[in-house]
């Protein structure tokens, strides 16, 4: 194998003869694990330091953090003889002792054996003497490995400073808004956080003139450099343009994972073109918002929001979400029903409280009434509660002549809990959610923004959504949640499977139902039990819960399961009364999970988004080249793993020839002997 000078190969070679730190070090391409392992075995550096920083590049390029370990002494001197350096995932948690610094701190052990260990002679060589490379856990992806502790460990040299107009044109006008953080090229030192922070959005070099042609220029463009980009534009009567739609590649994956429950916000206009900026936002598996499309919108008509929500169908090969929340709105009610007709329209509770403080005045700021008016959104059981409840507050402030607040009462099925415990919203219409999840466009521009440049900025914060994403993924793959019981085995499932963000919606559910102030057990004949149950701090409130013990089947009538895809408190103390100690896997949505992103291609017969596409195959054939344009990105960094899937390409070709012709054969025989 050729040497690369100032390659990784070459400073594994300059180590191995003892002439580390003789010549400028440089990180330049990642090794395979193969060739890193044999390289290292039998390397000699010459002082303490250069040990160190030679397993930290190797588990740099590998994908795990290093810990430094024991080490002994010449005797009668405090002179280094050995010294280890372990995997950073070395030994356990709980062999620690428990601290108030470290009890709060995710748990990264799993009692990893790899390690590495140096012996010093009388010269002062350094020279590795036992290497374990195998580990027990996941290893860093190679996009996630500038994040690792001990990578930013190294030195960056000048050449590794981004230069800020460089790095702003390059990223914001190269198309690459569908690229995650593993591919971005970046200094080993410095998380993508680091880089963006050069970024000064000033240095942006817009495309032409700020108006409707250079925004369809720059959607050429990012077509012509990435094929699943999609964008869409209607004209007047006159030809001009007046409505746009677009999404990249990586929104339409997005879409296949999270797309159940999506946000249409209209609340945000662009100043100098007052064109309403309409984004489609949804919840990924951290809870965090996932974007899915921009529009924007000349006016908002009703012939406007039907195009619109057209145009979104057909860039999502035809896929309609389980539910779709948005402000109060004639025109987008009427276009929802016309193109949507299967999907559940609610009002979002967000735009609700909104738009509560322009038109109810210095009312809402009382604590009480708010207090009531979030009881008739969340807190009815029935129709006749809700109405008692409304009526109560209404008479209360006075408030029977306010026209918004009657003609939101006109369309409550579309935001009362009562008529929608059924609707999947992810979270979305919850008082956790909050106005930070759902604002995403805050600050973003201002009246002299072009419609080019906005386009650009909004790039940018996609770019920031997916950067905290992939950040959370890392987080999630490398260390395990904190549980409060430890020992209880239902939790341990929980961490296991879940995001850690969900997995503390999970744990606050679980200790809430283990603080049920009474539960009473009936028999409803044959497997099927009954729970009644009361919760502290509820007041006299009873939540029912049915439970077949034959299947496993659990239902309550707080319905947060069908709402949220998470157990509620109520059904997780059935559970407990009956000495479930691991919950049904059904009851663990896979969109909620780590593994959130690679459940979504587990195509069946029974696929309800097939189902709904009006031609299935082309549903098939959008998911497969989706699942294919993600593998090309995962793979496209390390020439081993563009190996790796080009072979798994070739074999499946091969495989498909080979099916083809046997059915053929099988076609041909069963011809011949009809035809005898």
């Amino acid at each position: 194998m050729d040497s690369i000078p100032g390659s990784q190969e070459e400073l594994l070679r300059m180590r191995k003869n003892g002439e580390a730190g003789k010549k400028g070090e440089d990180h330049g391409n990642a090794l395979s694990r193969k060739e890193a392992t044999e390289e290292l075995i039998g390397c000699m550096v010459h002082s303490e330091e250069e040990a160190y920083k030679l397993y930290c590049d190797y588990g740099h390029r590998i994908g795990f953090s290093v810990r430094k370990g024991k080490q002994s002494y010449f005797i009668g001197t405090r002179d280094i003889r050995t010294k280890d350096y372990y995997c950073s995932k070395e030994g356990l948690k709980y062999d620690e002792p428990v601290t108030e610094a470290n009890f709060n701190r995710p748990d990264t052990r799993t009692n990893c054996k790899a390690m590495v260990r140096f012996r010093v002679d009388e010269k002062g060589r350094w020279t590795v003497i036992r290497f374990v490379p195998l580990h027990n856990h996941q290893l860093a992806k190679p996009g996630e490995r500038h994040l690792l502790r001990s990578a930013k460990s190294f030195a960056v040299g000048k050449s590794g400073v981004i230069d800020p107009a460089e790095s702003a044109e390059s990223h914001a006008m190269n198309g690459s808004s569908d690229r995650t953080v593993g591919d971005i090229s970046e200094p080993p030192g410095y998380t993508t956080r680091d880089c963006y922070n050069h970024d000064n959005v000033q240095n942006i070099t817009l495309i032409g003139a700020g108006d409707s042609q250079s925004l369809v220029s720059y959607f050429k463009r990012r077509t012509n450099e990435e094929g699943m980009f999609y964008w869409d534009v209607q004209v007047d009567q006159e030809g001009r343009m007046t409505n746009f739609f677009f999404r990249d590649g990586k929104s339409r994956s997005d879409y296949d994972c999270f797309g159940d429950a999506v946000i249409f916000d209209t609340t945000y206009r662009t100043n100098k073109y007052s064109l309403i900026c309409a984004p489609f936002v949804g919840v990924n598996h951290h809870w965090h918002n996932v974007v899915f499309g921009f529009a924007f919108l000349l006016d908002d008509s009703t012939a406007s929001y039907v195009w619109l929500f057209k145009s979104f169908l057909e860039s999502m090969g035809g896929r309609s979400p389980k539910s779709i929340f948005t402000d109060q709105d004639e025109a987008i009610m009427q276009a929802a029903e016309q193109v949507f007709p299967n999907t559940q329209h609610c009002f979002s509770y967000w735009h609700i409280l909104k738009n509560a403080q322009s038109h109810l005045g210095t009312v809402n700021t009382s604590q009480a009434f708010q207090n009531m008016f979030m009881k008739c959104m969340q807190g009815c059981d029935t129709e006749m509660e809700l109405q008692e409840s409304w009526d109560a507050m209404l008479d209360e402030y006075k408030l029977q002549d306010n026209d918004w607040l009657n003609g939101l009462y006109k369309f409550h099925n579309r935001w009362c809990s009562v008529f929608n415990k059924d609707t999947f919203d992810g979270g979305i219409n919850s008082s956790q959610w909050g106005e930070v999840s759902n604002n995403i466009l805050t600050g973003v521009a201002d009246e002299s923004t072009s419609i080019t440049r906005f386009a650009l900025l909004l790039e940018k914060v996609v770019k920031t959504l997916r950067r905290n994403e992939s950040e959370e993924d890392f987080r999630c793959s490398q260390t395990a949640p904190v549980r409060a019981i430890k020992h209880s085995t239902v939790l341990k499932q929980a961490a296991e499977s879940y995001t850690h963000r969900m997995y503390k919606l999970f744990e606050a559910e679980f200790l809430d139902g283990c603080g049920a102030t009474s539960c009473h057990e009936n028999s409803c004949g044959g497997s099927l039990l009954r729970f009644e149950i009361t919760m502290q701090g509820r007041g006299s409130k009873m939540w029912t819960v049915l439970l077949d013990t034959s299947t496993m089947e659990i239902s309550c009538g707080c319905g947060k399961f069908e709402r949220m895809g998470l157990l509620c408190s109520h059904a997780l103390k059935a559970f407990s009364l009956q000495n479930v100690d691991m919950v049904p896997e059904k009851y663990i949505l896979k969109r909620w999970t780590k593994d959130a992103r690679r459940s979504m291609y587990n195509l069946s017969q029974e696929d309800s988004t097939q189902q709904e596409c009006t031609e299935a195959e082309l549903a098939y054939r959008n998911r497969a080249m989706q699942y294919a344009y993600n593998l090309a990105l995962k793979s496209q960094e390390l020439e081993e793993a563009r190996k790796i899937f080009w072979d798994s390409l070739e074999t499946g070709e091969k495989a498909l020839e080979v099916f083809f012709e046997m059915r053929n054969l099988h076609a041909q025989s069963a011809k011949d002997a009809s035809t005898r």
